[in-house]
């Protein structure tokens, strides 16, 4: 398939990119710069320039592909609100493209909006449409691009790692460096999923290849690690204290993080495995962070 990627020089785009690439994909690939596109060039990738500020760039860069993945996000959370309304013009762009068609789309989305509450892990089947998370602006676009008869799918991310970064946690070393403490709330109970890089891009390979409208799936290799295991682990790496501090002070110590630090984001990818056959391979979570290099 000639495949439309967003995102494609960013950490999860470069592995997906290549996954594509040895199953004999043609990917096109969007980047907002010269370096962007002579690296994709070197790397085997057509580049397509945009930005998702600009839509009629999104939109170009979908019309000749025969499906589309959309991986690409601003990653500035002290603006996640902005953003995630962002994303949600960017999904609604490339709807209007392949509308009319079967073409597929594999938009992103985090597994906390599968979140089912009371500690269950978040699941596929679960769609809390007044979830809090503002990153259900990327879910509702889907839904509204289905409704219209897009086929459109979601793939759900949690902590997606290796050892050059770790999602939430890598912004999370910056803040304890800076604080010259790892903390966590509470008694650090609270769970996040976590899946290796190299699994997630093969999920999404699996994923657009299927192309089942209106299905949900968990890049998920581990169900729950405990903060307080990852918070001991960065600390050793860092040769930093770890605190335990109370909710009602989280902000002082995690600033715009607050928002994740105590809330729970275990989730299981179960259907997922049983319908695509995906199995996660690579290392866990706490094993990718006592093997990184800490500056």
């Amino acid at each position: 398939m000639r495949i439309f990627l967003t995102g494609a020089t960013g950490f999860i785009g470069r592995a997906v990119l290549s996954e594509l690439l040895e199953a004999g994909h043609h990917v096109v690939g969007m980047t907002r710069s010269a370096d962007g596109a002579r690296a994709l060039e070197a790397a085997g990738v057509e580049p397509h320039h945009g930005t998702l500020e600009d839509l009629a760039s999104v939109r170009s860069g979908a019309e000749s592909a025969d499906a589309v993945i959309h991986t690409a996000f601003d990653h500035d959370f002290s603006r996640f609100v902005e953003n995630c309304e962002k994303d949600r013009r960017v999904i609604g762009a490339l709807g209007e493209v392949l509308k009319g068609s079967r073409r597929p789309l594999l938009i992103t989305s985090g597994v906390g909006i599968g979140g089912a509450g009371h500690g269950r892990l978040a699941r596929e089947d679960v769609f809390d449409d007044s979830h809090p998370n503002p990153r259900i602006a990327s879910e509702q676009a889907g839904n509204e691009l289905l409704d219209a008869g897009v086929n459109v799918a979601v793939l759900r991310l949690p902590q997606v790692h290796n050892t050059e970064k770790q999602g939430l946690i890598t912004p999370l070393i910056a803040i304890f460096r800076e604080k010259g403490a790892a903390a966590y709330i509470g008694e650090g109970r609270n769970r996040w999923s976590a899946g290796h890089l190299s699994d997630v891009a093969r999920l999404y390979r699996l994923a657009i290849e299927k192309a089942e409208a209106g299905a949900r799936y968990h890049a998920v290799g581990e169900e729950g690690v405990e903060t307080r295991e990852i918070v001991e682990t960065l600390a050793r790496g860092l040769r930093i204290p770890v605190v335990s501090i109370p909710q009602d002070k989280a902000a002082e110590s995690f600033g715009w993080m607050t928002m994740f630090a105590g809330i729970d984001m275990a989730a299981s990818s179960a259907l997922t495995q049983a319908t695509l056959g995906w199995r996660p391979q690579g290392p866990g979570l706490i094993a990718d962070l006592e093997a990184m290099r800490y500056p």
